[in-house]
């Protein structure tokens, strides 16, 4: 035989990145129950990971939609305290006065019916009023706001003078009350709902409100017309210019003691509290998914020790060490990816679902489950270099001794 010959004879096959493929694939198959529970490690921690990422986007996709509803340009004037620590009340005059400066586009007022409660009925024991506070208002208020009608409708002219109130979402809960036309005691008198609204996350005060008629108050309720909350819509461009004359023009005497805010900025405040959350918890999601690489290592190592007369058999067939490197690095791939795609699934899934009943827009971003699923390779590839570095060094004959 020719020296060309016994050389092409003697020179190991070449495996394909498709024969690698199927070789990892087979070591897998033979040992299901293992796998499953190897990559379910990794799955926890890529779940944790997206679900961490998916819900945060999720919830500033809700807080932008709320603002882009809502607007940015509402201000809130109250009363407060003046640097010589007395309460103030804002006058009856403040809202035309605030209504004269150029920029604002809309002014509502709410006024808080000091001595009124609000009950299902006439013998619930004074006291339970579920925390549900009587206010007054005017027709202007829900435009003013942004505010909604869930059901039944708003105060008008026709309803704004007579015994009507209306429920603010958290009220009606408290309450246990939703339908127009149920009579409600309402500061020893009769009242009947005429509407319950949406919920309202720049205005959590009217939320949790039953709102009657400024007239209605006054007639009724005995109302002194003083209102307790001011809110402002003014031009995009000018919010900061009118915020800064707000103080002065609701209450001249007094400006010291006029608290001015901005009710979007506690939005926003939420949106960054959230943030440096989720990096708090994506550090988890990590630590789980370290434990998880750690679970393919092991797995891999013992895949290994249980395999050597495999190996052996492999190497004396002609076998080169880099190509049983390559079955176990495969291997240790294709784990980590099948528990990364679980992961990223369910982690997506968990999202839904949590968006779902929260009733957000469900947001998972793309290079949140990109990101998942390389880090899950990334480690599948350090889990299983030690083990396949160990299986290509045995010798044919000491991998077959070891059986």
């Amino acid at each position: 035989m020719s020296r060309r010959r016994r050389a092409a004879v003697l020179r190991p096959a070449r495996l394909r990145p498709a024969d690698i493929v199927r070789l990892g694939g087979t070591g897998l198959r033979t040992r299901p129950l293992r796998v499953f529970l190897s990559a379910l490690g990794i799955a926890i921690g890529v779940a944790a990971m997206v679900a961490v990422v998916g819900i945060s986007s999720s919830s500033r996709a809700e807080v932008d939609r709320k603002l882009d509803q809502l607007g940015t340009n509402m201000l809130r004037v109250a009363p407060g305290q003046t640097p010589e620590g007395e309460t103030t009340r804002l006058p009856k005059e403040a809202v035309p006065m605030i209504g004269r400066i150029g920029p604002v586009q809309q002014v509502a007022a709410t006024g808080t019916v000091k001595g009124a409660a609000v009950y299902r009925n006439e013998h619930v024991p004074v006291g339970r009023t579920s925390s549900v506070e009587v206010a007054a208002a005017g027709s202007q208020l829900l435009p003013a706001i942004g505010g909604k009608v869930r059901t039944g409708r708003w105060l008008e002219s026709a309803t704004e003078e007579y015994p009507a109130v209306v429920l603010g979402a958290q009220a009606a809960r408290r309450l246990d009350v939703y339908t127009p036309g149920t009579r409600l005691w309402l500061g020893g008198k009769w009242f009947s709902l005429v509407g319950v609204l949406e919920p309202m996350p720049l205005a959590p005060e009217v939320d949790s409100s039953a709102l009657v008629g400024w007239k209605a108050a006054e007639t009724y309720l005995g109302f002194d017309g003083h209102p307790s909350t001011v809110y402002v819509r003014a031009r995009d461009d000018q919010v900061t210019a009118v915020r800064g004359v707000l103080a002065a023009t609701a209450n001249p005497e007094k400006p010291s003691g006029v608290l001015v805010s901005r009710p979007s900025d506690a939005l926003a405040a939420r949106e960054a509290t959230e943030s440096a959350l989720t990096g708090l918890l994506l550090g988890l999601g990590g630590v789980a998914l370290l434990v998880g690489g750690v679970g393919v290592g092991n797995t891999m190592v013992i895949s290994v020790l249980e395999r050597r007369p495999e190996i052996g058999l492999r190497r004396a067939l002609g076998a080169t060490s880099g190509q049983i490197r390559g079955q176990f690095v495969s291997e240790s791939l294709l784990l980590s990816a099948l528990g990364g795609l679980g992961g990223t699934v369910l982690g997506t899934v968990i999202t839904a679902g949590y968006a779902y009943v929260r009733q957000w827009p469900t947001e998972v971003p793309v290079w949140a489950a990109a990101a998942g699923i390389a880090v899950t390779l990334l480690i599948g590839a350090i889990a299983g270099l030690y083990p396949a570095v160990r299986a290509g060094r045995l010798a044919p004959t000491q991998a077959l001794a070891g059986s």
